[in-house]
């Protein structure tokens, strides 16, 4: 796979926050659940929010390469469940064009920034093109990859990694939905 451009590279790192911003707006103003609605998609929400604090409490940036807990069964454990907890509210928002709009961040500016971090991640550790061989990218295997028994959860990362902000807007944009849908 060809590595990005420096100047790419940038562009789509600074997109990330304001798309966020925008998914943000668009989920205020475009959603239309109902009780109903949030019943089915909260689930998957949650659980693409529990995947991500699991993930988040398996990795220590840029000091070892993460190949334990989630990462065993994905390399992208993280944006898995991004994906999963941005279905979930959409699903719950009952709102079609915000799903399509999640779904176009997400080709647009998050799958380039997977295979920046993989370029990256090939620089930092050289153990990484057998993980890479290993484990796919997004579709997680059915069976973890043997990797021994150290390194699974650690709340010192899931804090250091500050995961506790994504807890925090989920729980916002579910205080969001149910007021909608209750009002």
């Amino acid at each position: 796979m060809p590595a990005f451009p420096k100047r790419y590279a940038d562009i789509v790192a600074r997109l990330r926050v304001p798309c966020g911003f925008v998914m943000v707006g668009a989920f205020a103003w475009f959603s239309r659940p109902t009780v109903q609605w949030l019943a089915m998609g909260l689930p998957i929400s949650l659980a693409g929010l529990a995947l991500r604090a699991w993930a988040a409490g398996c990795l220590a940036k840029n000091e070892e390469l993460a190949v334990r807990g989630p990462y065993a069964y994905t390399r992208n454990p993280l944006y898995i469940g991004t994906l999963l907890v941005a279905a979930g509210l959409a699903i719950g928002s009952r709102s079609l064009g915000l799903g399509i709009l999640f779904a176009l961040v997400f080709l647009v500016v998050y799958l380039p920034v997977i295979q920046i971090e993989e370029q990256h991640l090939r620089k930092l550790f050289p153990d990484y093109e057998s993980y890479f061989s290993a484990v796919p990218q997004l579709w997680p295997r059915l069976t973890p990859v043997p990797r021994g028994k150290a390194g699974g959860f650690r709340w010192r990362l899931y804090l250091r990694n500050q995961e506790y902000q994504a807890a925090a807007g989920w729980a916002a944009g579910v205080a969001w939905l149910l007021w909608k849908a209750l009002a």
